[in-house]
Order: structure tokens, then C-alpha cells, then sequence
């Protein structure tokens, strides 16, 4: 018998906020069918044990399991093993690093179950004050990669509608991909297109399996109403990185060239990247005009060709 929904969250060395994260999803799920399983990926820090114990303290009813992973494969595989564990309606795929608001699996499922030809269903998420995070976009392509190294006005203003980011509050109709940090995954959709790409160790997982629903004929819903308080870097470093222009880990860039030839061929790998090099060109420019150049990522312009030679090559690890 499958349950209403499973919830799949991935521990790495994270075990209080884990635990934290159980917590806020148990308070909502008053009612509901439920199991909640819990993928540690080798953590290897006693954090699996911290929440093994917690647990252990709760109530023999509590819908709650501990799956340990023989090793960290990284997003997609941990959640395929959150996935694989229980027979579920939905499946949640859920960040650490984030706290359910009340009501949210009601307004959820509410949206999912009015929308049958819809795969993927998108909460809203926002920061621990209450801030609308943009967490819905447009897929990645050789003319944003041009918009993302120019860094310039009037470049993103010529290209608005090859901008990933759609804003906090965006235009439903124009939501191709949603973040994975929390969204809700029809099992249907499932069942037809199969699991996430264990290729991707993290990041663009989430663009490549919305990408593949979408030409599979799946729709992406989304629903402001059901509200997820999202930790943004509590769970991984690059976010923290980017924002300080530090150098990514080169799982990054591996992730980033395999979806972009999944999404566009070769030859759209080497146009995003030729663009992208023309877009840091074109920011040169404003010295002309006495203004700074906005700094790049330290290393992207060597790192973008990551695996550009061998981009579909197997799933970078955590210590690339």
C-alpha cells in the first residue's frame, strides 16, 4: 500500500539541522499519510548516530527511518535511495537546511492533486525573516551564460528573456525549472522518466531531471501558499563561495558541463562557454567609461572547461 507522501531528506554532517528540519515536517504532517526517510551520505561524523538516536526517543509511531548510504554519491543519488526506500502517492524532496511553515502540506498536496499533469510542484521559499527567495527559473543557455559574464545592464536588458532568475514572485507560465532545496515530485512522473541523474554529485540536477519531465510532457506547478523557510548554504559551501567570488569546487563545473550538453548539445557547451568568455570581454568594456569591472568568480574562466572535452564523463565526488 503506498503512503500519501514520502518525505526524503539527505544528511551530511548536518545532524542538528537535520533533526531540526524532522522536527518542523512531523508538526505538519498531523493526519497525513507519511514516512519520512532520512539518507545519511556517509557522513562519517557522528551525526548519523545523533539522529539514529533521536529516532530511537521518539514514539514507536513516528514515521521516521535512517537509510545509510554506502558512500556519498551526492544529491541525486541520496534522495534516489529517499525515493527507492518507501512506495508513495508524492515524494518531497527536501534541503536540510529548511523548516516547514504550518499548513504547507496541505496547501501542497492541494495544488498537486488539482493539477494531474503536473510532475513537479514548487513551494514558495523564503529566508528565516520572512524574505520571498527566488527559487524558480528559466533553463540555463549559451545567451544567459553571455548575460552572466557580461555582468552589464544593458546586456541582460537586450537578452530579459534568456534570464535564468525569474524573481520571487514569478509568472507561472514562465517557470521551466524550480530549486530542489524543496519540491514536491509526482510519482507518476517518476514511474515515466525514472530516477535523477546520479551523474550530477550537485548542482544542475534539479534544471536536468525539470528539464526531462518537460520533454516528457510534464508541467511544473507552482504554490506560494505552501511556505518553506530555506537556510540558503546551510547544506553545501558554493552558494557561501560565489557570493565571496572564492573558486567552486570543480563538481560544480562538472555538473554545470554535463547539463548544458544535455540541454543543448556540444555545440551549445562551447557556445555557452565562447559566450560567456565574449560577455567578460564586453564588462572589460566599462573601463572605457571609468567605471570597475564587476569581479568574476576566482578561476571560472579556466574552470568553465571542466570536462568540456567529456562532459556526460561519470559524477565528479565530494573531494573534486
Amino acid at each position: 500500500m503506498a503512503h500519501r507522501i514520502a518525505v526524503s531528506i539527505i544528511n551530511y554532517r548536518t545532524g542538528a539541522l537535520t533533526i531540526q528540519c524532522i522536527r518542523s515536517v512531523l508538526d505538519d504532517l498531523t493526519g497525513i499519510d507519511a514516512r519520512i526517510v532520512v539518507v545519511d551520505n556517509c557522513s562519517h561524523d557522528g551525526s548519523a548516530e545523533e539522529i539514529e538516536a533521536w529516532i530511537a526517543d521518539q514514539p514507536d509511531t513516528a514515521p521516521v527511518q535512517l537509510v545509510r548510504s554506502a558512500d556519498n554519491g551526492g544529491f541525486s543519488a541520496g534522495h534516489n535511495q529517499g525515493i527507492a526506500a518507501v512506495r508513495a502517492d508524492y515524494y518531497l524532496i527536501l534541503n536540510s537546511d529548511t523548516l516547514l511553515r504550518a499548513g504547507f502540506f496541505k496547501s501542497l498536496l492541494a495544488a498537486a492533486d488539482a493539477a494531474p499533469t503536473a510532475g513537479l510542484i514548487a513551494p514558495r521559499l523564503t529566508g528565516e525573516d520572512g524574505t520571498v527567495q527566488t527559487s524558480c527559473f528559466r533553463f540555463p543557455s549559451p545567451y544567459s551564460e553571455l548575460i552572466r559574464g557580461a555582468n552589464s545592464g544593458p546586456v541582460t536588458r537586450a537578452l530579459k528573456r534568456h534570464e535564468v532568475a525569474l524573481g520571487p514572485h514569478p509568472d507561472p507560465a514562465r517557470i521551466e525549472w524550480a530549486s530542489f532545496a524543496c519540491i514536491l515530485l509526482r510519482a507518476d512522473m517518476i514511474r515515466d522518466i525514472g530516477p535523477m541523474d546520479e551523474g550530477y554529485f550537485l548542482y544542475f540536477e534539479d534544471a536536468e531531471y525539470s528539464l526531462r519531465a518537460a520533454r516528457a510532457g510534464w508541467q511544473i506547478a507552482h504554490e506560494p501558499r505552501a511556505v518553506a523557510v530555506h537556510f540558503r548554504g546551510g547544506s553545501g559551501p558554493v552558494k557561501t563561495l560565489a557570493t565571496a567570488r572564492k573558486r567552486l569546487p570543480a563538481y560544480y563545473y562538472r555538473s554545470r558541463s554535463r547539463f548544458f550538453c544535455q540541454a543543448h548539445g556540444r555545440a551549445g557547451l562551447l557556445a555557452a562557454n565562447l559566450l560567456w568568455v565574449g560577455g567578460r570581454a564586453v564588462a572589460q568594456l566599462r573601463r572605457l567609461a571609468g567605471k570597475s569591472v564587476p569581479p568574476m568568480i576566482e578561476a571560472e574562466r579556466r574552470d568553465i572547461w571542466i570536462n568540456a572535452i567529456t562532459p556526460l564523463a561519470g559524477r565528479a565526488g565530494a573531494s573534486d
